[in-house]
């Protein structure tokens, strides 16, 4: 009786498996059907070009500034990808970098590696930017993101992410500026 019922319940799961296949073959098929067209795809190309200059108040080498110059640019084109509309592009230079917080190299070992975060040193991005939509330009310009209130974003705050303040500031910069398209404040 036990062997049976193992028997029958195998045949159950073969017959599942086997029924299975083709439903979800249909539902790739319709999925990949109501997708945006190959053309029509959001794109986002970011490229950086930091100043000569390192500043030991900001980071502690050029080859750190260059890493987190390229975090950025990479962090920009996957949300702007993701977040642009279908058909809409965009190009965005990474002029200037001022990380959020300050080393201060009075402190004693190993105290003056750790960058302080204080309201009176937000983050700082320089940027140029370009948008267009089926090869006309819609927006452009050039600014300096900056956000005051850093402190106060709590997803931001408890990120173990090094440059959390700052990405939180470009995504809602790249949401008013390149989605919205909302003007520059002057």
């Amino acid at each position: 009786m036990l062997s049976r019922k193992i028997a029958t319940a195998a045949v159950q799961r073969s017959f599942c498996r086997a029924a299975t296949k083709p439903v979800l073959y249909a539902l790739a098929f319709v999925l990949a059907a109501f997708a945006d067209p190959p053309g029509a795809s959001a794109d986002v190309a970011v490229r950086f070009a930091p100043a000569k200059t390192v500043s030991s108040w900001d980071v502690r080498s050029a080859q750190e500034r260059n890493g987190m110059f390229r975090e950025l640019a990479r962090y920009l084109e996957r949300i702007g990808d993701q977040m642009l509309p279908p058909g809409r592009s965009s190009s965005i230079e990474l002029l200037d970098l001022q990380p959020a917080g300050r080393f201060e190299p009075w402190r004693i070992p190993p105290g003056d590696s750790v960058r302080v975060l204080r309201d009176t040193t937000p983050p700082r991005v320089k940027l140029r930017y370009r948008v267009t939509e089926r090869g006309r330009t819609i927006a452009q310009g050039e600014e300096t993101v900056t956000d005051t209130n850093y402190l106060s974003n709590l997803a931001a705050r408890s990120s173990s992410d090094r440059l959390a303040y700052e990405k939180a500031m470009l995504r809602d910069w790249l949401r008013k500026r390149l989605v919205r398209l909302e003007p520059q404040r002057r």
